[in-house]
């Protein structure tokens, strides 16, 4: 009888492995075509696979916990030749061949990158992926690199990054290879954990963020008009929404806000579509609202509630992945005043909002200090793009709108 590989599909345009995270089958259980058979977790989400086609399940060929790259087979479904015939199903013998050169010593490799920190670091050969090893600041950074160091990085999936824990006694405060041995030695046995998909996905947007000169500028916001608003509101928008707004109908009047320096050229942004920042297990998901300054705040709580539960799920529907042009994170629900939030390599604009206070402001008008909710917004940007005077004029269009709730 035919024999049908369930194969890790491509889960996304840049997702090129997925971890197993369970699985739902067994060897002798019959499945029908279209079934969930694993769930698998990407950098970005929680997903689902499933099977080509009806059928017998035979064998599994991976574990739960396993990194598996796009395109290997994980196990085989044994189905009938009217079966095969009925769904399209491409049959093992095809899919082995195409994968095979990728797929022999996949699970392997990856099951000694998993285990890489915590036993010899000398044992294993792994591919380099970003994220970092838990161990403290050095004073100086690496400036040169050595090939011959170069080398052992790449054996061991060490970034540039990570170089910076490490101090240089080289020439100049070059790291040399005697430095970084050292370093190792003394990191070994270190309580570690390996990082996840998300953990890694994270540490890479920040390298590629931390190329480009981020700055921050930031003020209070008045907050009595939406605390009011939301009261007598019979739905009682998320504070963050509030704010996912006025940031959206600010850039609708200066978009360039949040643009792209691409060469010589500045590049606006056509629509305003806003990400929001969900804090999930060991990351952080920023689900994108699309044209978010074209609807009302009225029309769009049931959408904000919608994205905020599917990314704390990480099952996010597919429409609100990706393409985001500014995003808004609200780290006043872990107490924060203040913070200087980084953005995304794929933007140019992030919007901080910090924990409410009761501040004394004196009032001219009774002669005394009364007390008054604030809260601190803060933006981060590209300053190729825009200039603090730019950035001072999108957060008083903010500040204005917040003031003003009615007209979100």
């Amino acid at each position: 009888m035919p024999q049908v590989p369930i194969l890790m599909p491509q889960l996304g345009e840049s997702i090129s492995e997925a971890t197993i995270m369970h699985i739902l089958v067994r060897p002798g259980d019959e499945v029908e075509a279209d079934q969930a058979v694993m769930e698998v977790e990407t950098n970005k989400a929680v997903m689902e696979v499933t099977t080509q086609c009806g059928g017998c399940v035979t064998e599994l060929r991976v574990t739960e916990g396993e990194m598996v790259p796009v395109g290997a087979v994980m196990g085989v479904v044994e189905a009938t030749v009217e079966e095969v015939e009925r769904s399209g199903a491409q049959e093992l013998s095809a899919a082995e061949e195409r994968t095979a050169p990728v797929a022999a010593d996949a699970g392997a490799h990856f099951r000694a990158e998993g285990e890489f920190i915590e036993s010899d670091f000398s044992q294993h050969r792994v591919e380099g992926r970003p994220g970092g090893l838990p161990v403290p600041l050095g004073v100086r950074g690496a400036h040169y690199l050595s090939p011959r160091l170069r080398a052992r990085m790449d054996e061991l999936g060490i970034t540039e990054a990570d170089m910076a824990y490490i101090v240089g006694t080289g020439a100049g405060g070059r790291i040399t290879i005697e430095d970084f041995e050292k370093f190792l030695k003394y990191v070994d046995g270190w309580p570690s954990r390996n990082a996840s998909p998300m953990r890694r996905s994270v540490a890479d947007s920040m390298q590629r963020t931390w190329r480009r000169p981020i700055a921050s500028a930031g003020r209070p916001v008045y907050m009595a008009p939406i605390i009011l608003h939301r009261k007598q509101h019979p739905r009682r928008p998320g504070f963050t929404l509030y704010f996912v707004r006025a940031l959206a109908l600010a850039l609708a009047e200066v978009p360039e806000c949040a643009g792209y320096m691409v060469g010589g050229r500045i590049l606006t942004p056509k629509k305003i579509d806003i990400g929001v920042a969900v804090q999930v297990e060991d990351g952080v998901l920023v689900p994108v609202m699309r044209s978010v300054d074209q609807s009302t705040l009225n029309a769009q709580i049931d959408e904000f509630n919608k994205v905020v539960a599917q990314a704390r799920s990480r099952k996010l529907d597919d429409v609100y992945k990706g393409g985001g042009i500014a995003t808004v994170t609200n780290f006043g629900g872990f107490g924060l005043t203040f913070a200087a939030p980084m953005p995304l390599p794929s933007e140019s604009l992030i919007l901080g909002v910090g924990a409410m206070q009761k501040v004394p402001v004196w009032s001219d008008e009774v002669q005394c200090f009364i007390p008054v909710e604030q809260a601190n917004i803060s933006a981060s940007f590209d300053h190729r793009v825009v200039d603090g005077g730019d950035i001072g004029r999108l957060m008083q269009r903010i500040a204005w709108f917040l003031e003003h709730p009615e007209l979100l």
